[in-house]
């Protein structure tokens, strides 16, 4: 059994301009204890996936099995946690309603739901506006608000579409840590973003989709690791010979991995600062000439 199971997916939106093909045979899966960043452009399909594998939408052709059980199926959530990339709460309950619900729903019950719910709504950073109606909550009180209700289950599949939606720059950080503890404790984490640094940081392996075909499954550190060229970015006064300047004080060069060493112990003896050493393409690099070479 897999946690995410996805085979010839297609999906077909009827419009007076035409018909738009969102998913054309798209085929993945997602082991238990994967963690795997799900990207593509707007339009690419990622949402239009979510949605078929959680039964807001079905497929005209293909299967999706979710924990093992056909998507439609609603026992297939059960433990699922998942966040839409624009989670619709009922704005007259509050944050601690929709998470006590939400757990209640997944069976919990008693202390338990108001244990779990009083933890992540701290976790989460919206214990203080815990009693509130959430038509009074900002955008990103309420991404907190959902993030709060999947973490909550502790799920052993979580699923979030564009998870940093709505937040700002420390919010974005507490997410991405809740990510990766999750990550590290063993969960199985499916995300979809459109900050891929976020999939470097976060994920094992990424699925990438352009206007509803899969265009590469590729292990994150197998991608990187595979890069000859460093970029090594220093602060200091001094030019080092092949380094070119990047603004101000800061200076750049791509360097073979072999040369890494000497670069790194020049930077020092010019008594500069490595800011940091990365390989020369990165996943985003990848995503751009998937998307340059379709677009030509």
């Amino acid at each position: 059994m897999k946690a995410i199971d996805v085979e010839g997916l297609t999906k077909v939106f009827r419009a007076r301009a035409g018909d738009v093909k969102a998913l054309n045979g798209v085929s993945f899966s997602v082991e238990f204890g994967d963690s795997v960043g799900f990207i593509g452009q707007n339009g690419a399909g990622k949402s239009t996936t979510i949605k078929i594998l959680f039964g807001a939408l079905t497929a005209d052709a293909g299967e999706a099995r979710l924990m093992g059980l056909p998507s439609d199926q609603a026992r297939a959530r059960k433990g699922v946690g998942y966040v839409p990339e624009n989670p619709y709460l009922y704005d007259q309950l509050t944050p601690r309603e929709v998470v006590q619900s939400g757990l209640r729903l997944h069976g919990f019950r008693g202390e338990e739901v108001i244990k779990r719910s009083a933890e992540w709504l701290e976790r989460l950073g919206i214990a203080y506006a815990a009693d509130k109606r959430i038509r009074n909550l900002s955008k990103g009180m309420t991404q907190r608000t959902a993030l709060a209700h999947a973490f909550a289950l502790r799920p052993k599949l979580l699923v979030l579409d564009e998870p940093m939606s709505g937040l700002d720059p420390v919010g974005r950080k507490e997410v991405a840590d809740l990510m990766q503890e999750y990550r590290q404790q063993g969960g199985t984490l499916f995300f979809c973003t459109h900050i891929l640094h976020d999939v470097e940081r976060l994920a094992d392996r990424f699925i990438m989709i352009d206007r509803g075909k899969l265009e590469a499954q590729q292990s994150v550190a197998e991608l990187l690791a595979a890069q000859e060229l460093m970029v090594v970015r220093y602060l200091g006064e001094q030019a080092l010979p092949g380094f070119e300047n990047d603004g101000g004080s800061l200076w750049r060069a791509a360097v073979a991995r072999e040369d890494l060493p000497k670069a790194l112990a020049d930077i020092q003896r010019v008594q500069g600062v490595t800011l940091d050493v990365l390989p020369q393409a990165s996943l985003e690099g990848l995503f751009e000439s998937v998307v340059k070479v379709k677009a030509s």
